[in-house]
């Protein structure tokens, strides 16, 4: 059975950690629960009143104003991100070319690339998924969130990183620079968006 902590602990889930208010948005939520309860409602009663943890956390959102971030801004995080990915994978796959045999090297190259690039994408998708924040979102103060300000899922932190795979990225980028909010084409397909996390979630 669904307790009135364990229904806040939802709404605040489903907030970018980052989120104004957050705190408040749980105090407020504790209070109308228990006041609903001294006037002789039963927890189960009140928590169904309240309704989708989802909806509520979702109107919480509406009133919490969100500034895309632009072009400039995401390309910075993305060049911080593959920058700091090139500073460890590059030392290890040179590391490795030159600690094996001569007659193995070249077959330490590719494959050491490619298990770096495989690396890196599964940390963006699952960096996004948790926090919303690559390294790169993090220093310039950028966050990933649904349409709504919700955070995403890991579903939608994957479409957001098809392009790589089907090679149309640069295709999917320019349509940062003609869409109303800055969104890319896959993120569109997967309705999340890019903000500032200064102004809208933190």
């Amino acid at each position: 059975m669904l307790t009135a902590d364990a229904f806040i602990n939802q709404v605040l889930d489903l907030l970018p950690r980052g989120t104004p208010l957050r705190e408040q948005i749980a105090l407020e939520l504790r209070s109308i629960i228990v006041e609903r309860m001294n006037a002789g409602q039963s927890e189960a009663d009140v928590l169904r009143q309240l309704g989708d943890p989802r909806r509520l956390a979702d109107s919480y959102l509406s009133a919490v104003p969100l500034t895309a971030a632009s072009f400039g801004q995401r390309a910075a995080a993305k060049l911080v991100d593959v920058g700091a990915a090139a500073a460890i994978v590059v030392p290890i796959v040179c590391g490795l070319f030159f600690l094996v045999p001569r007659e193995f090297r070249l077959f330490v190259i590719g494959p050491g690339f490619g298990l770096g690039f495989m690396g890196f994408i599964a940390y963006v998708i699952l960096a996004e998924a948790r926090t919303g924040q690559t390294l790169g979102k993090r220093v310039m103060n950028l966050r990933v969130v649904q349409e709504s300000g919700a955070r995403i899922g890991l579903g939608q932190s994957v479409v957001r990183q098809l392009p790589v795979f089907f090679q149309v990225f640069w295709i999917d980028v320019l349509f940062a620079l003609f869409t109303d909010r800055s969104q890319r084409a896959f993120e569109l397909l997967s309705k999340t968006r890019v903000v500032n996390a200064e102004r809208g979630t933190g």
